[in-house]
């Protein structure tokens, strides 16, 4: 048993019962979060960018796709890793990481409900989004990622990317 399944009693209650493929390896976590955060920075550039209603829309559920599957498996893995450990500074960016998270799928439904795609609504709400998940991003990779550093070692990353991986996979998006 990983120290990470050791701290967050996982593999005890059976809570990722996951058998990743060979082809999701040997990557550290940070690396796939990383890479996670990169597309999506992307994309919600190419949505405050876009000039066209229906581009805006298929951007907007692009962003769902990979934003989704993103937030539950990071919660899942990462967040509640980092919260089981007896580091209240770390239980209070894990703590902050969820709020974050929750603020984001709020904005994302109330885009989806805006009918306008080049409303002053829509546009408004695309550059707040961007905006949050830019603060979110900005402070998960230096205070979430601190803490996992500090207190999981190179080989737990690669077993937390594993899982990542699998339930990412495993989240419907709606």
């Amino acid at each position: 048993m990983s120290v990470f399944d050791a701290l967050t009693n996982r593999a005890k209650h059976g809570d990722f019962p996951f058998s990743p493929g060979a082809d999701e390896g040997d990557e550290d976590i940070l690396d796939t979060l990383k890479k996670d955060h990169d597309e999506v920075a992307e994309m919600l550039s190419q949505l405050v960018k876009s000039d066209r209603a229906a581009e805006r829309k298929a951007i907007l559920k692009q962003i769902k796709t990979a934003l989704m599957p993103h937030l539950r498996a990071e919660e899942k893995i990462v967040y509640n890793g980092i919260y089981a450990l007896k580091d209240k500074d770390a239980k209070q960016d894990s703590a902050e990481g969820y709020m974050e998270h929750q603020l984001a799928e709020k904005m994302l439904a109330t885009l989806e409900q805006i009918q306008d795609a080049m409303s002053p609504e829509f546009s408004a709400g695309s550059k707040v989004l961007k905006e949050m998940i830019e603060h979110h991003v900005e402070e998960e990779e230096s205070n979430v990622w601190k803490d996992v550093k500090r207190h999981f070692t190179s080989d737990d990353r690669m077993e937390m990317n594993r899982k990542f991986t699998a339930m990412k996979k495993r989240v419907k998006v709606s």
